[in-house]
């Protein structure tokens, strides 16, 4: 079908997020943003593999705003969906939010994001 022959040109073709001050138990040393990333990327190496889908604390992943999935990862049979990548600041744990795309590559999850509502926010790794 279309749907898994775009999944799988996903699964080869992404940009890789390694490092490890995208993890939620990195604190903020010297404060990123991701406002500029666009495109498929995949959490991997020292990052972690996903995406959180629990609310981290803010002023994690060297970062103000920690960036966490929230709803469930896909399995392979749903294909790409899309969900809701929230940005915890203030009292508010989706204070802000951006629409993502996900996709199950069976051993690892690709993201096609977007940048990030403004600065200085980013998106969060766990193992």
């Amino acid at each position: 079908s279309i749907i898994s022959t775009l999944s799988i040109l996903e699964c080869q073709n992404y940009q890789s997020l390694t490092g490890s001050d995208r993890k939620i138990t990195y604190g903020n040393q010297n404060t990123v943003c991701d406002r500029g990333i666009h495109g498929w990327y995949r959490f991997e190496v020292a990052a972690g593999t996903r995406m959180p889908t629990s609310c981290p604390p803010k002023q994690r992943c060297n970062t103000h705003a920690s960036g966490w999935l929230n709803g469930a990862h896909p399995t392979v049979a749903d294909g790409q969906v899309t969900r809701t990548v929230c940005f915890h600041w203030g009292s508010n744990c989706c204070n802000l939010s951006r629409s993502v795309n996900v996709i199950n590559c069976g051993d690892y999850y690709v993201y096609y994001i977007t940048g990030t509502p403004g600065c200085s926010l980013r998106y969060c790794s766990t193992d």
